[in-house]
């Protein structure tokens, strides 16, 4: 990848190269773990997780899709319940999600996913006390989150997820239950079913009705972790409750405490949930009967407030960030477990914990470092007895999280970057990325800033944030070729291309059906960088890469098209060698001054100068980089027009010339030097290199002139270019044109008796 960047001339500061899976990096990754686990913020527990059956290995919610598949291989994800290390990121959750004002240079998008990923919400915890003590949890209180305080009294039950405290110490005791969890846990329709086990022995009561108890069931749709792993069932006002009521009480009373405001809307709901937020309590909502839902759901928190049964509370939808996992690549968790001391950090002289060589990689089947027990076996560093190390490896997402601050100090031994520096140029001022990454890279990296920020380790005048300014690119889609007999992705060997771009299946002689696909290997789409540069050079790939489309938009990559970015370049050298003649002979210090522009130079120069400016704006205020090539080939083609009219000065052109190649050296550098080189092979000395120019000026536009007819004495003289209000003017009027060449012969040494101005022509009668 080095290479073809290398390839595409892309100019990087190689000298600050990082590569997350070297020992002197990881090394760094492991000490700003480390840090957290000083702060609490790093820790481990046995939560339910999902799980990849291909990898074996565990996720983050955040790389599970909407489907419910693994980002990496694609397989059902299923639940497990295991011991595994988690990072606190919910503890900076409000200021991730508040902060986001902090960026209005931000594509709206990204903060609208990562809003809703974060998912803040306010609304009650309530606590309902269980009837009687279970054994192996110290609560006396089941706690639940709701958004819908006003929906109290119409709760029937409430729902556990499988890794609540109750259910682990009840799986202990109840076979059955066991079973009921192990048959559901890491099942595909784990979330979707409604079936539920009744806990035996466990209930609640009402927090504001003493004389009502409630049962307790288990229930897969529970998600762990968010809020407190259980919900409050009310069948009245939620469909998903209702519908699990049903099936687990099929002659149970469904209770409903909010009705809708008009009849017509409680009709619509009759036999089914009311849902809406919006409506008024009835007679069993005890003393809130009218009120308004709004009105109830804050006279309730107030009530379980008095009452110490509840409070106002705000809750994430976002949970800590489990980021073991269970294979050979990624930063080994460095950590030793002790039978005597527990776990311990890895002292700072002992790092990097290195990944031990491996003449191949193990087989699937859990954490392959397990297997290697002259890695796993060492001794404790704080009592010196046999150890244990961990054998989970961290996501890998840990180690793109901070390599912003290590580019700031790259060559850093003593710590992962100095503080004097990463005060100096942190926020990035300008981030470019692709937008998959809107949740995954972007809210893990503004997480490890922020929490670097908040133990010192920086200062910052935006709370923590890395980035400033955020440029979302588009994905690059492939050409995809498909059987239409069975959907099969066709392999380039199996069809044939078409001259209008279509292809047809070889073996069967059908046109294959053609789509624009995300580049990827199963689909065989994918285009090589080394090849398309070979065959057409790094400044027209680099060009039309560009051209092809807006910088977030998909790019559809499509090579035949190039062509027309291969014309354009040669056109630019074309235009250098015909001026490279025009300028052999002219003296191109002496630049004309704007004011001195006859009417065609005025116009040439108005309408390069309009072009450039667009192009400028793309450059240096929203990267519209494909608008920026459209107006550079029609400033090469106006330009081009001009080469040969004796009406517009060599030096007008040349100056032109240069202010392309300059406005086109970040895009296309070797076609603009060799232009250079072109444009001055017939001078002598060297030519100095365009690229080391500064990025050109934006010059005034020249106020459009008229030209006119000078008469002396009733005879037609000559032609004037001057501005339209000349003729309102006579002094200026005649000062100007005695000035021009023109002036001299017929003006000069006469008087002036009287100037005669008509709409395009002016006479001066003279003595």
């Amino acid at each position: 990848m080095k290479q073809q960047m290398e390839m595409m001339r892309a100019d990087f500061d190689w000298e600050r190269e990082v590569t997350t899976c070297n020992p002197d990096y990881y090394k760094w990754t492991q000490k700003i773990f480390l840090l957290m686990y000083e702060h609490g913020l790093a820790y481990r527990k046995k939560a339910e997780v999902n799980w990849d059956p291909i990898d074996n290995t565990v996720l983050a919610n955040e790389q599970v899709d909407a489907e419910g598949r693994s980002w990496r291989s694609g397989a059902i994800v299923e639940k497990k319940l295991l011991e595994q290390w988690f990072l606190g990121i919910t503890k900076f959750a409000g200021d991730l999600s508040n902060d986001l004002e902090l960026l209005p240079e931000w594509p709206s998008k990204v903060k609208v996913m990562q809003k809703h990923w974060i998912g803040q919400s306010t609304g009650a915890e309530i606590k309902f006390k269980l009837t009687a003590a279970v054994s192996g949890v110290t609560n006396e209180t089941i706690d639940v989150f709701t958004t819908r305080a006003e929906t109290l009294y119409s709760v029937q039950y409430l729902a556990l997820a499988f890794d609540h405290p109750i259910v682990q110490s009840q799986i202990k005791e109840d076979p059955e239950l066991q079973n009921f969890v192990t048959r559901l846990n890491g099942t595909e329709e784990c979330e979707e079913s409604k079936e539920g086990y009744l806990v035996r022995g466990v209930e609640v009561t009402h927090p504001l009705d003493s004389t009502r108890t409630l049962p307790v069931y288990v229930a897969p749709y529970v998600i762990g972790g968010y809020g407190h792993g259980a919900v409050m069932g009310c069948p009245g006002h939620d469909t998903r409750d209702f519908e699990f009521w049903k099936q687990n009480n099929a002659n149970a009373v469904i209770i409903k405490t909010v009705d809708p405001v008009d009849q017509e809307t409680a009709i619509e709901f009759k036999g089914k949930p009311y849902t809406a937020k919006e409506g008024i309590m009835n007679a069993g909502a005890a003393d809130l009967k009218g009120l308004t839902a709004d009105e109830a759901r804050v006279k309730i928190i107030e009530q379980l407030a008095e009452s110490g049964s509840g409070s106002s509370q705000t809750n994430f939808r976002i949970r800590d960030w489990l980021i073991s996992r269970q294979r050979y690549w990624g930063a080994p968790i460095p950590i030793i477990h002790c039978d005597h001391c527990g776990p311990v950090a890895v002292p700072d002289d002992q790092l990097p914990v290195e990944l031990p060589k491996v003449g191949k990689l193990l087989g699937r089947g859990g954490s392959p470092l397990a297997q290697i027990t002259e890695f796993v076996n060492t001794t404790c560093p704080s009592c010196g007895s046999p150890a244990k190390r961990d054998t989970d490896t961290m996501d890998t997402f840990m180690d793109s999280s901070w390599y912003m601050f290590r580019y700031l100090d790259s060559n850093n031994e003593l710590e992962p970057f100095a503080k004097e520096i990463a005060d100096k140029y942190m926020p990035v001022d300008q981030y470019i990325g692709g937008v998959e990454h809107a949740i995954l890279h972007l809210l893990y990296a503004r997480f490890i800033s922020k929490f670097l920020y908040s133990i010192g380790k920086f200062d910052s005048t935006m709370k923590g944030e890395p980035f400033k300014k955020l440029v979302t690119q588009g994905m690059v889609h492939g050409k995809t070729f498909v059987n239409p007999q069975n959907g099969r992705f066709l392999k380039p060997e199996e069809y044939e291309l078409n001259d209008d771009g279509s292809a047809t299946v070889k073996k069967t002689g059908e046109k294959a059906n053609v789509s624009f696909e995300k580049m990827s290997k199963s689909k065989y789409n994918g285009a090589d960088p080394g090849q398309c540069i070979n065959d057409h050079g790094a400044d027209a790939t680099r060009a039309h890469i560009l051209f092809q489309a807006p910088i977030p938009d998909v790019l559809n990559w499509d090579e035949h098209k190039i062509v027309g970015v291969e014309r354009w370049l040669r056109k630019v050298i074309n235009i250098g060698e015909s001026l490279s003649t025009k300028i052999e002979n002219v003296d191109l210090s002496k630049s004309k001054q704007l004011k001195d522009y006859t009417r065609d130079e005025c116009n040439l120069h108005n309408e390069l100068e309009t072009l450039f400016r667009g192009v400028d704006a793309a450059f240096d205020k929203d990267l519209n980089l494909n608008f920026a090539l459209q107006r550079l080939q029609i400033y090469t083609k106006e330009l081009g027009n001009k080469i040969e009219d004796a009406s517009i000065d060599t030096v007008v052109l040349y100056n032109a010339y240069l202010k392309l190649l300059k406005a086109m050296s970040p895009i296309t550098p070797t076609t603009v030097e060799e232009a250079n080189e072109v444009l001055h092979s017939k001078l002598s000395g060297e030519t100095p290199s365009i690229l080391i120019s500064d990025w050109p000026e934006q010059e005034p536009l020249i106020e459009s002139l008229t030209q006119y007819k000078i008469m002396i004495n009733g005879k037609m003289r000559f032609m004037h270019d001057g501005s339209e209000d000349l003729i309102n003017d006579e002094k200026k009027c005649i000062d100007e044109v005695i000035q021009t060449e023109g002036g001299e012969k017929w003006l000069k040494g006469k008087t002036v008796r009287k100037v005669i101005f008509k709409k395009d022509t002016i006479v001066f009668i003279v003595k």
